[in-house]
């Protein structure tokens, strides 16, 4: 997913380079959306392999 946001990044510079106004301001919030899920998903990942953890030291 950030590969994807990496190129929609690229795309909005290279738009916005010739002059493409509307392409580069769209892609560039593909990108945005596409970086901000990434990060929540890192995030969800990060926190549940903390609580997977924590719970493989406990006797049931």
């Amino acid at each position: 997913m950030l590969w994807w946001a990496l190129i929609f990044f690229i795309v909005a510079l290279v738009a916005a380079a010739f002059g493409f106004g509307g392409i580069a301001t769209g892609a560039a919030t593909i990108a945005q959306i596409l970086f901000f899920i990434f990060i929540l998903l890192f995030l969800i990942s990060l926190i549940m392999g903390a609580v997977q953890r924590s719970s493989h030291g406990r006797v049931p």
